[in-house]
């Protein structure tokens, strides 16, 4: 407890605690928001295709990104269609903050 009194006593101590607080709220903002992200209708299989819809066209890093949970099969405007997704793993593309949605890919998606 003396640490946190040292560290509320200086200035510094004060900025790396504001800086902690606020960057556990926006990790929680995240934990929160990802559900919502994910649209209903995937079938009940272990693996999954999705269509990921950002806000903006995918770059390169976003396509890279995408590739360590499963197989990245196109791109189309600002919509990246990945398939072999373990379905486990929605949640955490979702909690990007750049990832708009996740919907379940069509059969005969290109």
């Amino acid at each position: 407890m003396t640490l946190v009194r040292a560290a509320l006593a200086s200035r510094r101590g004060r900025i790396l605690l504001g800086l902690l607080v606020a960057w556990l709220a926006w990790q929680g903002w995240l934990v929160l928001a990802a559900p919502a992200k994910i649209a209903g209708g995937f079938p009940e299989r272990q693996r999954v295709s999705a269509l990921i819809s950002l806000p903006f066209a995918p770059e390169r890093f976003h396509i890279l990104i995408f590739q360590r949970f499963g197989r990245v099969s196109g791109t189309d405007g600002n919509s990246v269609e990945v398939r072999n997704i373990d379905k486990s793993q929605l949640n955490a593309i979702a909690r990007y903050h750049w990832v708009k949605r996740i919907e379940p890919l069509q059969p005969g998606g290109s």
